[in-house]
């Protein structure tokens, strides 16, 4: 059901790969709100990806571009004025990759150059991205800006990595950056921290069948899909989000919020019912 949050609002979305981004949700979501966007991502995913058949679906252009490289992202947000006619009202990064994930280097034995490109790509993009639309001045007034983080900025889940660290960068770039484009445009800039989902990305995470269902068991509301972030995103691109800036918003169910649940603290009780002798000491080894 559409709403027309969006009628007459211009977006670039960067990231889209195939329909289990979150990003091609978005894209999908915010054309049918009313926006007119392009889409960008590097040549390589462009052409190992579906993003073209996305673009053709809601009639948009693709601008391909490394999100690493100042030049490239200069010219997304100069061809996107163009080609859209006027100021971009909002801008979504759905960006993040880690060498040392996907080469199954752990936290402790991390590769140094490759732990520079994950932070590159997944949170200093960020910045660079930010800063090439200021320098164009191609953001309108009370436009906004969003990111997609996750809560292993804040706690520690094996697996994720150095993705977290990239992550906890991210969410101090939209803090750092929405104070300086706000009081200068009137720009926003906020995260979205979004529950484990079954992105393409999302799958080389260890153990992300595992994080999936324990999230979604701590969550009251269970976890948010990728078509519920959409849904979510849409709201921080419309008007209604206009004051609205320098956060970090959970999108998880609730899982941020919990402790323990009764759910899970049922199963911890059941599973350490399995190591314990006649006389309730726990059995090690």
């Amino acid at each position: 059901m559409s709403y027309n949050l969006l009628k007459g609002k211009r977006g670039i979305i960067f990231g889209a790969l195939n329909d289990q981004s979150i990003a091609w949700k978005v894209a999908e979501r915010a054309v049918e709100e009313g926006a007119t966007i392009t889409l960008s991502n590097t040549p390589m995913a462009i052409r190992m990806g579906e993003v073209n058949a996305l673009a053709e679906k809601l009639n948009c252009q693709v601008i391909p571009a490394d999100a690493t490289s100042v030049e490239e992202l200069t010219e997304v947000f100069k061809n996107s004025v163009e080609i859209l006619g006027g100021k971009i009202d909002f801008v979504l990064h759905s960006i993040g990759m880690s060498p040392n994930v996907r080469k199954k280097r752990t936290y402790d034995d991390l590769d140094y150059g490759m732990l520079d490109k994950t932070l590159d790509i997944s949170a200093v993009s960020f910045h660079k991205m930010i800063q090439s639309a200021k320098k164009l001045d191609a953001i309108a007034e009370n436009g906004s800006i969003v990111a997609l983080s996750y809560v292993a900025a804040q706690r520690t889940f094996y697996g994720y990595n150095d993705m977290a660290d990239a992550k906890a960068l991210l969410e101090s770039i939209a803090r750092s950056f929405g104070y300086i484009y706000g009081r200068e445009r009137s720009v926003r800039v906020n995260t979205i921290s979004q529950s484990p989902t079954f992105t393409t990305a999302g799958s080389g995470v260890k153990g992300m069948d595992k994080l999936f269902d324990f999230s979604n068991r701590m969550s009251p509301l269970g976890n948010a899909s990728a078509d519920e972030c959409a849904d979510y995103c849409i709201v921080m691109f419309s008007d209604f989000t206009r004051k609205v800036t320098m956060q970090n918003l959970y999108h998880d169910g609730g899982f941020s919020s919990v402790g323990m649940s009764l759910r899970a603290m049922a199963t911890y009780e059941k599973g350490l019912d399995e190591y314990m002798d006649e006389d309730g000491n726990i059995i090690y080894g």
